[in-house]
Parts: C-alpha cells; structure tokens; sequence
C-alpha cells in the first residue's frame, strides 16, 4: 500500500518513534491527505508542533486522546486509512510498580485500537512491539505478548473487510528516551558509568530503521506476522568505553525484570518463523492464507527447528569504534560521543 493521498493515524505519536515517523512520512510524501498525532500529553504535543506545524504542513493534526478510551479512538480514527500503533507504558521498573496501569494501556488499550478499526474502515494497522514480549520475565514483556496476539488475532475476525492487522518486533532503539545510550551520555560528566552486568548485551536498531521497517510492513505485510528485523547486536561494557572510556565503570546488579541478553525469536517460534531476506516473520500458527502461497510471494525459507535470535548468541556484533560512530550520527546532537 502506498501512503500517497492517504490518512494517518500515529498513536504514542509524540514519542521517540513517532516523531521519526512522522519526519519521514511528511518528508517522503509531500501529498497525504492527513496525518493524525494521537497522544495524551498536550505539552509533548505542544514541543512536537514547534517542528512540525499544522501550519505548514497540510494534513497534518494534533489530537489529544487516551488508546484507553475507545469512544476517543473512534472519533480520531474517522476516515483514517493507515494505523501505526506505538503507544505505551514501557518502562519495566514503573510497570512491576503499577501492573494494572501497563494492562490498561499495552492490553485493554490495543484492544480499543482493534474495535475501533474494525468498525472505522482502516485498511492497515502495524502495531510496535518489543524483544521482551518473546519468552517474557516482567510484566511489561507480559502485556507485549497479550498485544501482539490481540494484533495477529484481530485477522480471524475481520470478515471480509480489506483491513490487515501486523506486528513489528524490535529491540533497543539507540537513543530512545529512557534507554541506556541517553543514560550514558548524561552520566559521563559524573565520571560513572553503572554497569548491570558485564556480560549483558543488545540489540540495537536506530530510529531511521525502525521507521523504514514499518514502512516495509505496510507495503509487504500480508496480515497476521509479527516480523522482526536483522540487526547488530552490542556489549553493554562496549557502550560505556564507547561513551565515556576514562570513566568508572561500577557493577550495580540486574535490576528486578531485566534479562542479561534479549530475545526476539525463541526456538518455540521456530516452527512458524520464515526467513525472508532482511527480515524474519512469525507466522500465526493458523493462518487465514496459504504459508506456500506466503512463501512463493515473499521469497521465505523456513527456519531451522530450535532457531532462536538473541542478542547473546548472534553473530554480528559492533565493535566499540563503530558504536561511538553511531552514537555521534544517530543520538541527540545535545551530547556528545
């Protein structure tokens, strides 16, 4: 499906990943019909407009509303065409604190979004979700999974209605609010840098890719996968002597809920995992089309039975030259690597 002349709707559109994709859609296709920021913090939105204003580009608008409240999405979404869902609690220590609230959100809040895409004539929805949905050990992984299976499900359930439903996977956004490269760089001027475990590891996907496979998805995805990405993997004592090698670097434990390496695939997934090239996809186990067809069309090979993809056993690592590179292209020009 190609965005041009389209309507968008960005829910958590004022986030790290949303400002990003709504830079790269206005950018690439100068003629949207529209493009909907939907988020709750009328201050964010407010910061975001300062960039990119109603003024200026046509189509664009800033809408207030809660993935909560079904009632909101509705009236947000008439005649939207496109979806992309990337609201949601995800700090993990907050969401061990306040389980219900992440539910809220991440689970009963994606819901919402499907109903109210159902009954709203959106033809594409591509739903973010995190490594931690895959084998999760903290709540906020827990209400991942539940939203993706909500996603893929919500295909079993369209009826005849030109609407998919997909998932994107993906693991630590460098320079995503709230992540550890931001951390790092604030921290360096304390001369400390607080190491969880010196054997830790992630994957890492800029913005800019993240964006683009999103885009990807919506042009290729057939409704139903949750595809994930081909992407580097890093040490977490590599970033520290990449940011702020003359500095400390102190182990302060594990904290409740974090896991040494993410996962993304896990050898459960095997059975129904495709590699299409650039990408992995998860099909569902029932699928509303044929998995040969799906083959044939998108160029996939099966797996091998027990593959997983982890961040700990993947074979292309970035070395500490190359994250200081990245850090310096991809991370807010405010710091310096």
């Amino acid at each position: 499906m190609t965005l041009s002349n389209r309507s968008i709707l960005v829910t958590g559109g004022t986030g790290s990943f949303g400002k990003a994709f709504v830079r790269t859609v206005l950018k690439a296709y100068p003629d949207l019909r529209r493009l909907v920021v939907y988020s709750r913090d009328e201050l964010k939105q407010f910061e975001m407009a300062q960039e990119f204003s109603e003024k200026t580009y046509r189509g664009l608008r800033y809408f207030i509303g809660d993935i909560r409240d079904e009632a909101r999405l509705r009236r947000a979404l008439e005649g939207i065409d496109v979806v992309i869902h990337a609201a949601a609690l995800k700090q993990v220590p907050a969401a061990e604190y306040n389980p219900f609230e992440c539910i809220k959100t991440n689970v009963l809040g994606a819901q919402n979004l499907i109903e109210a895409c159902l009954d709203s004539g959106v033809q594409r929805v591509v739903a973010l979700s995190t490594d931690k949905a895959a084998a999760p050990i903290n709540l906020y992984g827990a209400t991942k999974l539940c939203s993706d299976k909500l996603f893929v499900a919500a295909n079993n359930i369209k009826g005849h209605r030109d609407l998919r439903f997909s998932v994107v996977r993906y693991g630590n956004v460098m320079g995503s609010r709230g992540s550890v490269i931001p951390f790092f760089l604030e921290r360096r001027k304390t001369g400390v840098l607080p190491i969880t475990d010196p054997a830790m590891t992630r994957f890492n996907i800029s913005l800019q890719e993240g964006v683009d496979m999103v885009l990807w998805s919506l042009e290729n995805a057939w409704g139903g996968e949750i595809l994930v990405p081909k992407i580097p993997s890093y040490r977490i004592t590599d970033v520290a002597k990449a940011i702020g090698p003359e500095c400390e670097h102190p182990v302060v434990g594990v904290r409740p809920g974090e896991k040494i390496h993410e996962e993304m695939i896990t050898a459960s997934d095997s059975f129904n995992t495709l590699d299409l090239g650039r990408y992995f996809a998860i099909l569902p186990s029932d699928t509303h089309f044929s998995i040969d067809d799906y083959r044939s069309r998108m160029g996939g090979a099966p797996v091998k039975p027990g593959f997983s993809y982890d961040s700990g056993s993947n074979t292309d690592f970035l070395d500490v030259e190359q994250l200081r590179m990245l850090i310096r292209r991809h991370v807010d020009s405010t710091h310096t690597a």
